[in-house]
């Protein structure tokens, strides 16, 4: 986990504690066929509480199980990324989040990703970005706010960062943010840990808004040559 060394001693002493905590907590599953270890389950843990590390402790409360696939897994049977649009075709994933069900995780991305965040892809960030939009039922791109200022300042930098993204001029989100608010809200998230640097040069103020929802700044713990 590459991020780990760029963490403050007490950073990563509550870090292992909330992935702890994740890992007793909830009910941990491998895909038929694929076994699964305590050091496979930890890494997804930990992974998951570094976007969490500053929000409540029980971020993910909506969270009973995950089940890990060795890899890109089908979806298959009717589903709708835009709203109302529909499909039956399948459709290769390599993880995915349900109000009421699992996540799921595809482990050989999880692992590469983990040690390479210069790519600016994270699933188990992804993922887990899902599961705190949906602590209010649904995900649509606006989490839980603290209060209106903080909700005005959200939507404000959100909605010209995502136009950016649908209009094709995003310089800092690849263009599958674009597709509706809830993944515009985890593909952002990816690139606030993985390549902060990148979206504070680009999209400052959708850094500042995700800075301040998540309680960190990933931009200052990036090594400065």
């Amino acid at each position: 986990m590459a991020h780990w060394d760029l963490l403050n001693d007490d950073e990563q002493q509550r870090l292992g504690q909330r992935a702890i905590d994740l890992f007793v907590n909830v009910r941990w599953e491998a895909a038929n066929g694929f076994s699964l270890s305590d050091e496979m389950t930890m890494l997804i843990a930990a992974e998951a509480s570094l976007i969490a590390l500053e929000r409540p402790a029980d971020s993910f409360r909506n969270v009973h199980a995950v089940v890990v696939h060795p890899t890109t897994m089908v979806m298959r049977g009717q589903h709708s990324q835009v709203a109302g649009v529909a499909s039956d075709d399948p459709i290769a994933i390599i993880g995915q989040a349900d109000p009421t069900g699992p996540v799921l995780i595809a482990w050989d991305a999880a692992t590469h990703q983990a040690r390479h965040p210069e790519e600016g892809n994270n699933v188990v960030f992804h993922e887990f970005a899902h599961k705190l939009d949906m602590l209010i039922g649904i995900a649509n791109g606006t989490p839980p706010m603290r209060d209106v200022d903080q909700e005005q300042r959200w939507v404000g930098a959100c909605t010209g960062a995502y136009e950016r993204v649908v209009e094709g001029r995003s310089k800092a989100l690849r263009s599958y943010a674009g597709v509706n608010p809830a993944e515009f809200f985890a593909v952002a998230t990816e690139v606030f840990f993985d390549t902060p640097m990148l979206l504070t040069s680009h999209e400052p103020d959708l850094y500042a808004v995700l800075a301040d929802w998540y309680g960190q700044d990933p931009a200052a713990r990036v090594p400065r040559t």
